[in-house]
């Protein structure tokens, strides 16, 4: 199995079955868990010297930051709702508790951090829904965390693909500082509808020092640490995935693929 790939696991005593960190990720930045709690069940999280972005991925919970109450949040009670979730955003040297009203899926996202900004809670309405691209690449968007928003290193989106189409495509990377581009590692948190379905992504580099596909499963994370990296889903299965991107400048920078990059011009699609 691909070392850029991280299978779904039975969940742990915190419910924890994702856990991607800096460490065994081989990067600097980006941090990313995924939870499931019962009701009734209670996560804590110190932030220490990382900035954090929770996202109730479905369900309902408590949640409160060392100064914030913000109550009992979340609406979506399956990511395929397609609803812009509840999110929270929490700073370095603060804390999060969390008590699960209902099932709940939760992603943690994290990065380095040495600003100032309060935790605060970032709601639907604050969410910016999108659609991009055309023909069979198409795909729907909600920007929960974009570089116009506060935050010191953290962007996080998540992006739904239908059946049979393409998405992160025309092939694009960002991992070389320059004035058209950012260095930003990734995450790819991965949902299937129906969940026995999978999904192909592919990381590879313009050398082919990197080249990996993956078959992809439902709550199955692809690491992307350099190269372009797109998704294709299969007929009869739509798509889902949360991206967690992170680096010393906080700005979504990147470069086309120059064979792909034709997909983004009138030639395509060459049929209705």
């Amino acid at each position: 199995m691909s070392d850029l790939l991280s299978r779904y696991s039975r969940p742990d005593e915190t419910g924890c079955y994702q856990h991607i960190t800096p460490e065994n990720a081989g990067w600097k930045f980006v941090g990313f868990d995924a939870y499931e709690l019962a009701p009734g069940q209670t996560l804590d999280i110190e932030t220490g010297n990382r900035e954090y972005c929770v996202v109730l991925l479905s369900g309902k919970a408590l949640v409160k930051t060392a100064k914030e109450d913000f109550g009992v949040i979340g609406q979506r009670m399956d990511v395929f709702e397609k609803i812009p979730p509840y999110s929270v955003y929490v700073p370095h040297d603060d804390k999060v508790n969390i008590i699960a009203e209902t099932a709940l899926e939760l992603a943690v996202c994290s990065s380095p951090s040495e600003g100032n900004l309060p935790a605060r809670l970032i709601g639907p309405d604050s969410v910016g829904v999108e659609n991009r691209g055309k023909g069979r690449n198409k795909r729907y968007v909600h920007n929960i965390l974009p570089e116009t928003e506060p935050a010191d290193s953290l962007l996080v989106v998540e992006v739904y693909t239908k059946e049979g189409d393409s998405s992160s495509y025309p092939s694009h990377k960002h991992d070389t500082p320059s004035e058209t581009e950012t260095y930003l590692e990734e995450t790819y948190y991965h949902r299937i509808n129906p969940s026995q379905g999978f999904c192909l992504q592919r990381v590879y580099t313009d050398d082919r020092s990197l080249d990996e596909v993956m078959a992809v499963y439902n709550k199955d994370v692809v690491k992307v640490p350099r190269g372009y990296h797109p998704v294709a889903m299969m007929a009869g299965y739509d798509g889902y995935y949360l991206n967690v991107m992170a680096g010393p400048i906080r700005q979504w920078k990147f470069t086309w693929e120059a064979d792909h990059a034709w997909i983004n011009t009138d030639e395509y699609p060459r049929h209705s």
